[in-house]
């Protein structure tokens, strides 16, 4: 059995995902159900077994360690003085929102998108101001409306953009000519533009991952890109990312958020596991990345043959599929509670992510492929018996 086919009980170990009941099979939250690697494990034994855990600070080698994979993995090698540490992609977007921004101001995003950049947002007084991504119901794609967007960066409480790259969750990686376009728009308006980019490692064929901070001197003026081993090594928990301002005057500003916020210290084990995974841990995830692969398409196969009514919208990014049940309901939140009542799948309603996703459903598929195999079946079951009780 490989290492991405055993099966592992999560039960009782304060997992988030694995916090339902006996019986039920959960899909929905972004952790993966696989162990991380094996010099992420070695890395943390050791600064375990060393035994002493005082104040730490990340040192050159942890920035060397960032900029190795990005050169190596994705031909684009960032400037370590480019850097700043944080103790996560969410809390820097929190932290680059509440200090970049002011309060009333529009922070720009494109919907359906992770719904966390709405609380962070919103709780922090300002205006989410979306410019919707355009779904096209015959390709089950999505594109920017690059038109509206201008006119959203154009108005004049406009001062922040926050892009998702890979998108999550509609399984898209923006090609670098779109990013350029997106990039310029935001300079031509005077527009912060910040990129998620938590999902890059797990893109699969064309168009490849493309980070912002890749694009040309002049373009990046302005940007902020956050990255993390957290989503491609399976360590959420291990509460690490790295920050990435080329502009030595914006990146000054997002350190002092930060910093005031308190979120710039590594605990115990985030350095070095964040150094083994840049530096030692590639081929596992060649294969983790093969096996999604493989799971992907279990899923097309399974839709394409058992569940018609259904399509699958991701493109070639994440772990994370955009399931089309349009032609099921326009109430995904409705059918997600049903499919979980009566089968035990647990499943995120599109409705979470706003825009047009009452009509979607999400599906983590970062798990063995006989638990993705069962996932399908109560899906198919869950939806045959909607259609019947209507």
């Amino acid at each position: 059995m490989g290492e991405f086919d055993q099966l592992i009980s999560r039960r009782g170990t304060d997992s988030i995902k694995w916090h339902v009941k006996d019986g039920e099979l959960p899909m929905w939250i972004a952790d993966m159900d696989f162990k991380a690697a094996p010099a992420i494990l070695k890395a943390m034994r050791e600064k375990v077994d060393f035994g002493v855990f005082g104040y730490e600070e990340p040192q050159a080698a942890y920035f060397e360690a960032v900029a190795h994979w990005y050169a190596t993995e994705h031909q684009a090698r960032p400037q370590t003085e480019w850097m700043l540490y944080c103790t996560g992609v969410v809390p820097a977007i929190s932290a680059v929102v509440q200090h970049i921004s002011h309060v009333g101001d529009n922070v720009v995003v494109q919907a359906p998108v992770y719904d966390i950049f709405y609380h962070s947002i919103e709780n922090n007084g300002r205006h989410v101001l979306s410019s919707d991504l355009v779904y096209d119901r015959q390709a089950h794609s999505y594109a920017i409306d690059f038109a509206d967007l201008e006119k959203k960066l154009a108005e004049s409480l406009t001062t922040l953009m926050i892009l998702c790259n890979p998108h999550n969750p509609i399984g898209k990686v923006w090609s670098r000519d779109e990013l350029i376009q997106i990039s310029t728009l935001c300079k031509k308006h005077h527009v912060v533009l910040l990129s998620d980019e938590i999902h890059g490692d797990l893109v699969f064929g064309e168009p490849t991952y493309t980070p912002l901070f890749s694009l040309p001197a002049d373009l990046i003026q302005h940007t902020i890109t956050t990255v993390s081993p957290s989503k491609s090594f399976n360590v959420a928990a291990l509460h690490a990312a790295t920050v990435i301002v080329p502009n030595e005057n914006l990146r000054e500003s997002v350190n002092r958020g930060i910093n005031n916020d308190e979120l710039g210290e590594p605990n115990l084990l985030a350095i070095p596991a964040t150094i083994a995974a840049y530096t030692q841990s590639a081929d596992w995830l060649h294969a983790l990345k093969a096996k999604l692969v493989e799971n992907r398409k279990v899923v097309d196969q399974f839709v394409s043959t058992e569940l018609p009514e259904v399509q699958l919208a991701s493109e070639n990014a994440t772990y994370l599929l955009w399931f089309d049940v349009s032609q099921v309901t326009d109430d995904a939140e409705k059918l997600t509670a049903f499919i979980r009542e009566q089968t035990g799948l647990f499943l995120s309603a599109g409705t979470v992510y706003r825009g047009n996703g009452r009509y979607f459903l999400r599906m983590n598929i970062a798990c063995p492929t006989k638990m993705v195999e069962d996932g399908l079946h109560r899906l198919k079951k869950g939806i045959t018996e909607f259609k019947t009780q209507k």
